[in-house]
């Protein structure tokens, strides 16, 4: 009897230890958080410098991710479907990839479309100094920023991207958090 527990108990853990049944980890900020200041990302395709604040005047959410992260990869297609569904509102999505990724824009732009982001808004984490400065150091990771350029929240690990229920959910989000 003992031993049927204690399966039932490691079957548990095991569920628990891949998302399933667990709410999708949010964190909405209480008061927004300046961001890091320094301009640490590039378009390669036009060769700007960027830091999220460069966006003032947009809702941003900006995913971090990797070419080596599997999840990431999977999530493009649904980051691309809500890219389309919210293309006439004022928020921005954009991709923020570690520059160590790639050997060129081209590249990053080919693998985006292979993997269905291929309309996607891209940029490269030069050193990883932001993705360091804010503390992230798994993919994917999601940063809300406001139109005033400060960090709202955040949403670690992969999301649902294309469904309804989260479209509402950012729209709530953006409504109660930015001015």
């Amino acid at each position: 009897m003992l031993k049927k527990y204690f399966l039932l108990f490691f079957a548990v853990l095991s569920l628990g230890a891949w998302g399933w049944g667990k709410p999708s980890p949010v964190n909405i900020y209480d008061e927004p958080r300046e961001l890091p200041e320094r301009k640490m990302f590039l378009n390669e395709e036009n060769g700007k410098s960027f830091g999220l604040d460069s966006f003032k005047g947009q809702f941003v959410i900006a995913i971090f991710w990797s070419r080596y992260c599997m999840p990431c990869l999977k999530e493009l297609p649904k980051v691309s479907a809500f890219q389309e569904k919210i293309k006439d509102t004022n928020i921005k999505v954009v991709m923020i990839s570690p520059a160590s990724d790639w050997v060129s824009a081209s590249e990053q732009k080919r693998f985006l479309t292979q993997f269905g982001g291929g309309d996607l808004e891209y940029y490269v984490d030069k050193k990883g100094d932001l993705s360091a400065d804010l503390g992230i150091f798994t993919s994917p990771n999601t940063v809300l920023v406001n139109s005033e350029g400060k960090e709202i929240g955040r949403i670690r690990g992969t999301v649902e991207w294309d469904r309804d229920e989260t479209i509402e959910y950012i729209y709530n989000v953006k409504a109660k958090h930015d001015i």
